[in-house]
């Protein structure tokens, strides 16, 4: 049950419109196929609102980091395409939290052009001649 103003002075009542609004963005998702994006960093979320979000949204079963830049965490939440995604300075200060609704978060996907490389540097590797356009 969410808390009330007078239960913390940073409470500003934004968890339970945010749930909604995941819970939209699953339906866009299914329907669609589109991601959405939340940048929790760009919203007015007290320390309450924040815990209460993210203990709505529990905790699933995938955890990664990726190191580029600086450490990035990608964490599932109990609900299956919703995705915590927090990305850190080398210093490891962070620097930006957002929520992802989507099959796959961006972070994890591999870009074209790499795959490109990859393709080229295996079959170089293999001795195969191969020339992939980018």
């Amino acid at each position: 049950m969410p808390s009330t103003p007078a239960d913390d002075n940073v409470w500003r009542g934004n968890a339970l419109p945010l749930l909604n609004e995941i819970r939209h963005a699953l339906e866009r998702l299914l329907a669609t196929g589109e991601t959405t994006v939340i940048d929790l960093g760009a919203l007015p979320m007290g320390a309450q609102d924040e815990a209460e979000l993210l203990d709505a949204l529990g905790t699933g079963e995938v955890d990664a980091t990726v190191d580029a830049g600086g450490p990035s965490s990608v964490r599932e939440t109990a609900f299956h395409g919703v995705w915590r995604v927090t990305h850190r300075n080398e210093a490891g200060e962070t620097q930006a939290r957002f929520i992802e609704i989507a099959f796959v978060p961006e972070l994890l996907m591999s870009q074209r052009e790499d795959v490109t490389d990859s393709s080229n540097a295996l079959s170089k590797r293999l001795g195969v001649e191969q020339n992939i356009r980018k």
